[in-house]
């Protein structure tokens, strides 16, 4: 398969160049030897891939032996400079080769490199082609033998040999156009171009029409002859004596020393000739020439023969000396210089920077004042050797001021062009001034605003105000007074001693104090300078300047919504004066400032009411049960003006017992508040109901639920009982407690919670806990554990490490507490104890709130934490015994009272109790059933219990004057301090508590 699509290739290749014959073939044959040799060269190039051709031809004299490029495409200039001229015997280039050999040639086109040498200023040409390139040359033969060569420059893969057939058929098809040409009518007796010497009429044709010839002089003979455009050039007639002398008398007598020293030191260092000069015809006209030759030497290195070309420059001559005109008085400076860098030219304006043309011309430049700008000499050079057109700004060092150079690369040197561009640059340094000004005020401004939009309170106001606003301006001084009840009071203030502030806190906001009068009631800034313009303004306040320590006053009305809310003062320790600019700036940015301020005191406002409600629907104190040492913490949520839900209650119970209540309201809102008050008015009086964990919660469910499908909340209910030492919890949703035992353990109750309130139905689990004396029990709401950066269960595995290390053991740890056998009192011995243990878990408080909610934390949610220490009663506090049915129970019941009171040295409430105890035992006897069974439990208060297996309550009834009974318990509820009754699993209980007086003590 390869091979055919080789084969395939190779067919379309050879049918394509067929094709490309063709149309070579249509050329019409009025074309001149010039377009057959260009339309040649370019089917050449696109049939071998090439990058470009090149047409070199035999253009010296007879005997020449040098080709001259007499056509290309596709080559730049610097490049083609290396292609211009080639020795047949010396150059080892393609064109070379083929013509001398006479045959197709493939070979690297680096030997170029070599041809054109370095620069003289010791960098390498530009005219170099990339080291990869190869160039293809077929000779183009005549009868005589080769006169030229075409040839194309590809890249380094060799011409297939179906692509060197055809470049050799364009060179034979080149070769019978050119001779049809020749042999046409237009050339009378002129020759085929084949049979010519080297100098045909192909080259003639080129330059006859670029007015250019070509010279031979034999140094030893004196003979010089002319070709055809060279006679037609100079005007010499063909019958000129062809001698080294009639060329001399052709030259202008003046230009002749100057021709003559250039033809001399050609010959003398054997170098190349060249030179510009006049020349007068023989019809008498005068017109400028330029000259250029090369010698050639014999073995002996001696010169034979100087071969040359010649072309006329007068119209380029007066073309340069018009220019030259016009650059020597243009208004920009101008001046050359030629390869060595000295100055060839420059124009008056040019004098006034480098110096006089007459101390200046012939001198390199760097001598001068240029030598001494930055980098000039680095840039110049680079842009002579690059060929390319360069231009950038520079400081003259002899007048300070700013030009751009423009520098311009010539064959024979570099031209500059310097423009004063000074004004430009201030102007354009004022803009980029103004802009970078304006920009920076932009970003003040925006900067600014994002801040002041982020600022909630008052407080943030201020602080926003002295980080973007005193800074920038170098101000050290910031007061914001705020206007409230016809009086200007001082909402934050930087940089001002404080005698200060209490001067000018509670002023008069429009009598008494002008400055802030003025500003206020004209609504029109103050700008003051320095303390004399303060005084001078306001006499009456002269001692200010030198209380508040300042210099220099920007006082700014703060107006929002068309009303003056306040005034805004920006102080400077030094006097200053205030630009256009800078009173703009800070009048604009009052306005934003008096919005923000607007809006926070807003806030302000709305959160002190919104604390206030708070703080009227949760317990303004705790109480302080026996059972129990307590204490709270609520932190509302620190960013938004809405309430939270969270409530906690400590409600004690008969028996010594106590219920611990914690709970959150989900949502933020006085809706929310509102529920949360009915709820904790609904815990209570379920607790008074002495219900059950599990029952207070289900009724709780039932008013959550009543309040809509959108209502929930989350709620622990913990019930103490010191006496046996349970603790039994029920919980809808709520967080786990932390129990921390008296040892410093931490447990956390993780059994699975129910619902929230509102979203299940009963039951709740209850569960019971046996709790020793001393240990605390830790509820909270979600708010302390719980963030948007923080899970649950890392909140509250992080608060239990609070309490378990070295500070939280040190305030878990118990409290001493009283002889066992001694009652709780409320006295003065039992004060002590109590308020250093709440001292204490007040510390433990501010510890944990303080790890878990950093004060500057923003919180989206209410915080509320109870902790409470459970103090269990001693046995020797209780004694109970159970009692017989019948009315002898009534009289027992009075023995066993008075035994144990005189046993705990209360023998003052003997006959009181004994009474109480009668009644209740009496009552159980007439109205109830089952065993019965009588508890004294000595506290802060004596208690006495009558329990019986009767579910009915008791009811206080009025009693007429006849009845015989029914005065029972209104004779229990006159003795005692308060009265009730509870359920039981076995029945009922009915208790009575009294007071224990202060005095007298057990013995």
């Amino acid at each position: 398969m390869e091979q055919r699509l080789g084969t395939d290739t190779a067919e379309r290749s050879r049918s394509w160049g067929d094709e490309r014959l063709s149309l070579l073939s249509a050329v019409g044959a009025a074309l001149t030897d010039r377009e057959v040799m260009r339309h040649a060269l370019d089917q050449a190039v696109s049939e071998l891939g090439g990058i470009a051709g090149l047409v070199h031809w035999s253009c010296g004299p007879a005997g020449s032996r040098q080709l001259r490029l007499v056509l290309s495409s596709g080559l730049p200039l610097p490049v083609l400079r290396a292609w211009e001229e080639i020795r047949q015997d010396v150059a080892p280039l393609a064109p070379a080769r083929a013509v001398r050999d006479g045959r197709f040639v493939w070979i690297p086109a680096a030997a170029t490199e070599a041809l054109a040498g370095p620069r003289e200023d010791g960098r390498p040409s530009s005219g170099i082609l990339p080291a990869a390139t190869t160039v293809a040359s077929v000779p183009l033969i005549g009868p005589g033998g080769p006169v030229g060569a075409l040839s194309v420059l590809t890249g380094p893969w060799e011409p297939t040999g179906e692509q060197t057939a055809f470049l050799q058929a364009v060179g034979h098809w080149a070769e019978r156009r050119l001779a049809r040409s020749a042999a046409g009518p237009d050339e009378g007796d002129e020759p085929p171009w084949w049979q010519q010497r080297p100098g045909g009429p192909v080259l003639r044709q080129s330059l006859e029409a670029a007015k250019a010839g070509s010279w031979e002089w034999g140094v030893r003979t004196g003979e010089m002859r002319w070709d055809r455009a060279g006679l037609t050039l100079l005007g010499i007639p063909d019958s000129y004596e062809r001698r080294i002398e009639s060329w001399i008398d052709l030259i202008h007598p003046e230009d002749v020393p100057r021709v003559m020293a250039a033809t001399e030191k050609s010959l003398r260092e054997r170098s190349d000739y060249e030179a510009e000069y006049r020349v007068r015809r023989p019809d008498g006209t005068t017109g400028w020439v330029q000259s250029r030759a090369h010698l050639e030497l014999d073995e002996h290195g001696e010169p034979v023969r100087m071969v040359g070309k010649v072309w006329d420059t007068t119209e380029s001559r007066m073309a340069r000396e018009s220019v030259g005109q016009a650059l020597r008085y243009m208004s920009d400076a101008f001046f050359a210089v030629n390869r060595e860098w000295r100055i060839t030219f420059l124009n008056v304006e040019a004098e006034r920077l480098i110096g006089p043309a007459g101390q200046v011309l012939g001198r390199p430049l760097w001598e001068g004042p240029a030598g001494d700008v930055p980098e000039l000499e680095e840039r110049c050079r680079r842009a002579a050797a690059g060929g390319r057109p360069a231009g950038f700004d520079i400081r003259w060092p002899t007048d300070g001021r700013w030009y751009h150079i423009r520098l311009v690369s010539v064959p024979d040197g570099l031209t500059a062009y310097l423009t004063d561009v000074t004004d430009r640059r201030t102007r354009a340094a004022r803009r980029a001034e103004a802009e970078r000004a304006g920009a920076e005020q932009a970003a003040r401004i925006s900067e600014l605003s994002n801040a002041l939009a982020d600022a909630v309170t008052t407080r943030d106001v201020v602080d926003v105000v002295a980080a973007h606003i005193l800074p920038p301006f170098g101000a050290s001084g910031l007061l914001m007074l705020s206007l409230e009840g016809g009086r200007l009071n001082v909402v934050g203030s930087v940089g001002y001693p404080l005698a200060f502030l209490r001067r000018i806190d509670g002023v008069p906001a429009f009598e008494g104090y002008r400055l802030l009068n003025e500003v206020l009631g004209a609504r029109r800034p103050y700008f003051i300078p320095s303390a004399e313009e303060y005084e001078r303004l306001f006499p009456d306040l002269a001692g200010n300047p030198a209380i508040a320590h300042k210099n220099a006053w920007a006082v700014l009305p703060l107006t929002a919504s068309g009303n003056a809310i306040g005034t805004c003062s920006i102080s400077f320790d030094e006097p200053r004066r205030f630009s256009a600019d800078e009173r703009t700036l800070l009048t604009a940015l009052s306005g934003m400032v008096a919005q923000a301020l607007a809006r926070a005191r807003l806030y302000d406002t709305e959160h002190a009411r919104a604390q206030a409600l708070q703080r009227g629907l949760l317990p303004r104190a705790l109480p302080t049960p026996a059972a129990v040492t307590s204490t709270v913490r609520y932190l509302p949520a620190s960013s938004g003006t809405d309430i939270g839900g969270d409530w906690y209650d400590v409600i004690p119970l008969s028996a010594e017992r106590v219920a611990l209540v914690i709970g959150d309201v989900m949502g933020h809102g006085l809706a929310e508040a509102a529920t949360m008050g009915r709820l904790r008015t609904a815990v209570h009086t379920l607790a008074n109901l002495e219900l059950p964990p599990d029952e207070v919660l289900a009724h709780l469910n039932e008013v959550v639920s009543d309040l809509g499908d959108d209502s929930y909340a989350t709620c622990l209910y913990a019930l103490y009982d010191p006496v046996s030492g349970v603790c039994s919890l029920a919980r809808a949703g709520h967080p786990p407690p932390l129990v921390v035992r008296p040892d410093g353990g931490v447990e956390c109750l993780d059994s699975v919670p129910d619902p929230p309130l509102g979203a299940t139905e009963p039951p709740f689990t209850t569960v019971d806990l046996r709790l020793p004396d001393g240990s605390l029990l830790v509820l909270y709401t979600d708010g302390l554990v719980e963030s948007a950066t923080r899970d649950i269960d890392t909140g509250i595995a992080e608060c239990a490490q609070v309490l378990t290390s070295e500070r939280g053991r040190l305030l878990t740890s118990p409290p001493p507490r009283p002889h066992p056998d001694r009652p709780e009192q409320d006295g003065p011995e039992q004060d002590g104890p109590d308020r250093a243990d709440h001292e204490r878990l007040d510390r433990l408080c501010d510890l944990l709130v303080g790890a878990m909610l950093p004060a500057q934390q923003l919180t989206a949610d209410d915080t509320a934490l109870l902790i409470a220490r459970l103090h269990g009663l001693a046995p020797g506090n209780i004694a109970g015994w159970p009692l017989p049915e019948g009315p002898v129970a009534a009289g027992l019941a009075r023995a066993h009272v008075r035994e144990q009171l005189k046993a705990w040295g209360l023998q003052e409430l003997v006959d009181t109790t004994e009474l109480l105890a009668g009644e209740l035992v009496a009552n159980v006897v007439r109205h109830a059933r089952g065993p019965t069974r009588l508890r004294l439990i000595r506290s802060r208060s004596l208690l006495c219990e009558v329990s019986d297996a009767s579910p009915t309550t008791p009811r206080i009834r009025r009693a007429a004057e006849t009845d015989e009974g029914g005065r029972g318990l209104q004779l229990v509820s006159a003795l005692s301090q308060r009265w009730g009754t509870r359920y039981t699993a076995e029945g009922k209980c009915i208790w009575t508590e009294q007071p224990i007086p202060r005095t007298g003590t057990p013995s």
